[in-house]
């Protein structure tokens, strides 16, 4: 049996590769790297394609340097996902926008015109298995050889079966096709992913080349499909285990929208010149607070993206258990903007063991790719979304088995909140939360404040159930009752909300998360006294802390109750909380269905009432470490 005869490739593929001026079959990620940058003229690849009525359309330049593959887009607007790029062709239940619905005719013509065209390329198809080993999707991807960069990040991002890792049962059951050209032809520029659930195939098709919204979000969506067929989640997190100079353990899963801080909450402190830490500075008056923490938590990191929460994986014991669902990390980098800043992750990249592929980063051919050297969407205006993909095999410590979760973290960028310009910005350094209203905070999934991973978006939007709502081909509400049944089944984890950028009048960039990190694993599994707590002006909010001490140094009060701050006050906060309060209403009700959970429309109808802190406590009974419920 013959290379291609082993894959079983679908007959649509097969029909493809028969007319195809030729094809390569990537054994490995090496092949990848090499075709990435195969007709390179003075070290540059560029990726173009011809456009009727446009002429030649360079979509990237690509170029091999010393730690991997770089590629930059020459247009601005590819550096970052499109939000609304999702598009359904076929005829299931789906929230989602519907390909007819959007342009007012079938995908079955697009479709075949799609087919016809990798006909006439020469392609690069490799095999895959997306998600999980050993409850994953088999998968192949075909694109067109000349985006052998985007090949290559999709094999980091999902994996690559060599030939000897295809056994004999390998059964494609999802297909990935790559047509940069269409966006031009039939989208008007714009980025386009078209999900067709068959019954027995699932095909994306991928009208543009960031990986974000097809090679890495596209692929969490077939994840979401099945399972919402098997009844589990795939979670939108980053999940770490924290080691205390004392050698106390506590795993942390930081949930949240795009830019709320998956990304960092595996990063280590970063710390000022002189080792201290940066808690925030005055907008106003230009006043810093620090605090000094000789030596932090070791930190074991377990996945930085998406974890799937296997039903065989769970032990009914209260806690949630999860793994990682991806073979590399897509991490955002625009934070760093200098030597020195986070020199673990400048290591990884400057010497890695294997290539890496960085995108938005400004190298020329031959050089090292530097994750500070951002490349300009503008003259001055650097990209806000420089990344680069490692595959976690080469992060140091990394944990490779299942883990199960003591803290469930929710991340929120917020803006600034003054008495003159009041916003939801309110969120102290964290909250505590019952399970209830945890579970509220993934049905809003707020985008939040300056937003650098998605196309701008006007005001507080959502991202969605799950703050993977962008990626979900199927149903809300579905999703809704299968993170509901988590909190109701994993009662011995506690929940927390954690802010990012500001808090009130202070800029705070990921400092709360990090501070809250720490804490939380020197805590162990100490229970919080209520007078420790109170109840949040703001009822969304939960419990604020009345206190907070980290190794003998006191946290003040105005970061951990907004409403303290003199630039503040009890009416911008309570202006601030409205603004919240109404997004929330709005965010909620489409979810009142009768498909919904009876428990769930209790938890909705309950906030709709205004209902408090209390009142959520009593709807879901927490065993949990923290907000002892009596």
């Amino acid at each position: 049996m013959n290379y291609v005869d082993k894959l079983h490739l679908p007959k649509e593929v097969l029909e493809i590769l028969s007319v195809c001026p030729g094809y390569d079959i990537a054994k490995g990620v090496s092949d990848l790297v090499k075709l990435a940058y195969c007709d390179a003229k003075d070290g540059w690849h560029e990726v173009a394609y011809d456009i009727p009525a446009k002429g030649r359309v360079v979509e990237a330049k690509v170029c091999r340097v010393r730690n991997g593959i770089a590629a930059n887009y020459l247009e601005a607007y590819m550096r970052r996902r499109d939000p609304d790029c999702m598009l359904i062709a076929d005829d299931l239940p789906t929230d989602k926008k519907r390909f007819k619905e959007k342009f007012g005719s079938d995908f079955h013509d697009l479709r075949q015109e799609t087919f016809q065209w990798l006909q006439s390329q020469k392609l690069a198809i490799y095999p895959f298995i997306a998600g999980s080993a050993d409850r994953g999707i088999d998968s192949v991807v075909v694109a067109p050889a000349n985006a052998g960069f985007f090949a290559l990040g999709l094999a980091l991002l999902q994996g690559i079966l060599t030939p000897d890792e295809i056994k004999s049962d390998f059964q494609p059951k999802a297909v990935i096709y790559v047509a940069p050209p269409f966006r031009h032809t039939h989208f008007g520029g714009k980025q386009v992913v078209v999900h067709n659930r068959q019954e027995e195939l699932y095909e994306m098709f991928s009208y543009n080349l960031y990986p974000g919204p097809s090679a890495k979000k596209g692929v969490y969506g077939m994840l979401i499909n099945l399972g919402e067929q098997e009844n589990w989640v795939t979670a939108h997190c980053s999940t770490v285990q924290v080691i205390t100079p004392y050698d106390n353990s506590t795993t942390i899963m930081h949930e949240g929208a795009s830019g709320g801080g998956k990304s960092e909450m595996l990063e280590s402190i970063q710390r000022e010149h002189d080792g201290r830490l940066l808690i925030g500075r005055n907008l106003e008056s230009e006043e810093k607070r620090y605090i000094v923490l000789p030596r932090a938590c070791e930190l074991n990191p377990v996945n930085d993206d998406m974890a799937v929460c296997l039903n065989t994986l769970q032990k009914d014991d209260g806690k949630l258990y999860l793994a990682d669902a991806e073979n590399a990390w897509f991490i955002r980098v625009n934070q760093i903007t200098e030597y020195g800043i986070d020199p673990d992750l400048e290591k990884i990249t400057v010497n890695p063991s294997e290539p890496l592929l960085f995108l938005n980063i400004d190298a020329a051919p031959n050089s090292t790719a530097l994750i500070w050297e951002h490349i300009e969407d503008k003259p001055g205006i650097p990209c806000p979304n420089p990344r680069v993909v490692v595959p976690r095999k080469i992060v140091p410590n990394v944990v490779n088995k299942p883990v199960s979760i003591d803290v469930r973290s929710f991340g929120v960028r917020t803006p600034p909140c003054t008495r003159k310009n009041p916003n939801y910005g309110i969120i102290g350094l964290f909250h505590l939360l019952p399970p209830a209203l945890a579970w509220l905070w993934r049905l809003v999934a707020p985008r939040g404040h300056n937003n650098p991973s998605i196309v701008n978006t006007a005001g507080m939007s959502s991202e969605g159930v799950g703050s993977y709502g962008p990626f979900a081909p199927g149903s809300y509400v579905e999703q809704a009752n299968l993170l509901l049944e988590q909190f109701i089944r994993n009662t011995n984890v506690s929940n927390i909300l954690c802010p990012n950028q500001n808090i009130g009048i202070w800029e705070v960039g990921f400092m709360p998360q990090w501070i809250a990190r720490e804490y939380l694993a020197r805590r162990g599994g100490a229970k919080f006294a209520k007078e420790r707590m109170v109840a949040a002006r703001c009822p969304l909010l939960g419990y604020a802390m009345k206190s907070m001490m980290v190794e003998g140094q006191t946290i003040e009060s105005c970061f951990l109750r907004v409403e303290k701050q003199p630039e503040v006050g009890i009416e911008a906060y309570d202006a601030g909380a409205e603004i919240l309060t109404q997004f929330f209403y709005k965010q909620l009700k489409p979810f009142l269905t009768p498909d919904l959970m009876p428990e769930g429309r209790n938890i909705i109808e309950c906030c709709l009432a205004g209902g408090s802190v209390e009142d959520y406590n009593a709807l879901i009974k927490s065993s949990s470490v923290f907000c002892d419920n009596g």
